[in-house]
């Protein structure tokens, strides 16, 4: 069995944000055992599993991208939305834009200190848009 649900996260600013709760109130009922694949609807922001316990990841999150991928570089042309545009798009490529999760026991089944993040990338972005697929 699938079932699918589309969700619109609330305004995030830039950054790096825990979103797991949001992710588990969506799921109407979750299955036993089986897998939700989440992917985001934007090629300016991505997802990522990652350490959820310590708030500073996300902030060496969001020093080490901008180091890897600074704004106002000279030589990139898509520039028309803002220095932080392209940047972002290269960013989603670096992060991806979906995440699976298995389910073990009617809940997800990450690590101890694992969380699904949404990696926030553009200035002054808008609502982002999720669909969520559960597989039983």
């Amino acid at each position: 069995m699938i079932n699918q649900y589309e969700i619109t996260l609330p305004h995030y600013p830039r950054g790096y944000h825990l979103i797991t709760h949001h992710l588990e109130k969506a799921i109407e009922k979750m299955p036993k055992v089986g897998l939700v694949n989440v992917f985001i609807k934007h090629t300016s922001a991505g997802l990522t599993i990652n350490e959820n316990a310590d708030s500073d990841v996300r902030v060496d999150f969001e020093s080490i991208f901008n180091k890897l991928v600074p704004e106002n570089l000279l030589f990139l042309k898509h520039t028309m939305e803002g220095a932080d545009d392209m940047p972002a798009h290269i960013k989603t490529a670096l992060v991806g834009t979906s995440v699976s999760i298995p389910i073990t026991d009617f809940r997800f089944n990450l690590g101890t200190w694992q969380g699904v993040y949404l990696c926030e990338f553009r200035n002054y972005p808008s609502r982002r848009k999720l669909v969520i697929t559960v597989y039983e």
